[in-house]
């Protein structure tokens, strides 16, 4: 059914990346990446991955694999966790959405095989606990900017789901017997809405929004805007070699919940202060490709991990040792020159509990 999706998109000048199911661009990026901020755009992200949990525990499970207190979470709330490894290195970003019956982990397109393999191997006979991948079954569709409640509340289907919705929830609305979540968040530090579509209902859905007259983008466009706003990506950011406060993803990550993997390592680090890199926004002054170290004074100080360019502006993310400098630091990448910039998306703050105030 997501075929008749492409097909429609198409129609609409959708470029896929060539052997992949993968939109790359609408060949509007200047027009999309500014309306983003501006209007309102819609991402197709059907290419991320939709893992399904159910079963009495899974709120325990959830919350002994991840960082953020999962146990704490009610039906038609959300939060964004992170999957760390047994010494506290970064897996992926997750959001996960909790339903009456079960939970939806809307993961990155690069680790949904790892993630369902890495969940599974920690089930043992007695716990109730099932996983599985209904990424195939469902269309993920991002509305982002500072219209897109002004647009949506002109779709009548969902008109009230959207006055009532909160940050940090989601509703279902039904489309054609279907039921469809809408959660208030984009993924990005950007307004707007997030949807979980049946794939049998995409179709309908996508030519809905799209005559409320919002702009459709592509993956490109995306991963530019996910750059300037400073959101870690798999096998980039979030890697093996990093750790979630090195990511600067400390709003993710329950300093009072006791034991799950990778815990003391992340806990010993927040107490002792002993975050030795830090990620940051780069604004350069030309572009330069990820990879490449970032240096002052001819001393290496980090990494460029990401750059992107649209138009004039080039900028990237990298990861930086603290005792280097941070925001306002003047450092140079190959043959560029940049600063680093504090980014909507990351933080950078020590977490202090009761008994340590």
């Amino acid at each position: 059914m997501l075929q008749d999706l492409r097909k429609l998109q198409k129609t609409s000048g959708a470029k896929l990346i060539e052997d992949s199911n993968i939109i790359e661009s609408f060949d509007n990026d200047s027009q999309g990446f500014k309306s983003a901020y501006d209007d309102v755009v819609i991402c197709d992200r059907s290419h991320w991955g939709l893992l399904k949990l159910t079963g009495g525990d899974r709120l325990r499970f959830l919350h002994n694999q991840t960082t953020n207190n999962i146990n704490n979470l009610q039906p038609g709330q959300l939060c964004d966790t992170v999957f760390v490894n047994s010494t506290g290195r970064t897996l992926d970003l997750v959001t996960a959405y909790v339903t009456e019956d079960s939970i939806l982990l809307l993961v990155s397109p690069n680790r949904v095989s790892f993630l369902y393999e890495w969940m599974d191997r920690y089930i043992f006979p007695m716990d109730k606990i099932e996983i599985s991948d209904i990424s195939d079954k469902n269309a993920i569709f991002t509305i982002i900017g500072k219209e897109a409640t002004n647009k949506l509340n002109q779709w009548e289907t969902a008109t009230q789901t959207i006055t009532e919705l909160s940050s940090g929830n989601h509703k279902f609305v039904t489309v054609n017997d279907e039921k469809v979540i809408i959660s208030n968040g984009t993924g990005l530090k950007l307004p707007g809405y997030t949807l979980i579509v049946p794939e049998n209902v995409a179709k309908t859905v996508w030519e809905t929004v799209i005559k409320l007259g919002i702009i459709p983008i592509g993956d490109r466009i995306w991963q530019q805007l996910r750059i300037k706003q400073g959101r870690p990506y798999p096998d980039q950011e979030l890697t093996e070699d990093y750790n979630p406060l090195e990511a600067g993803l400390w709003p993710t990550i329950s300093f009072d919940k006791g034991c799950y993997i990778g815990q003391e390592t992340i806990a010993r680090l927040n107490t002792y202060q002993g975050v030795k890199q830090r990620l940051w926004g780069v604004k350069l002054n030309q572009s330069v490709k990820a990879g490449n170290a970032v240096t002052v004074d001819d001393k290496k100080v980090g990494i460029l991990t990401s750059s992107m360019q649209l138009e004039n502006e080039c900028f990237g993310l990298a990861y930086v040792k603290t005792k280097a400098g941070g925001e306002g630091l003047k450092v140079t990448i190959g043959d560029a020159t940049g600063e680093l910039i504090a980014v909507p998306f990351l933080t950078h703050e020590y977490y202090k509990s009761a008994t340590q105030s």
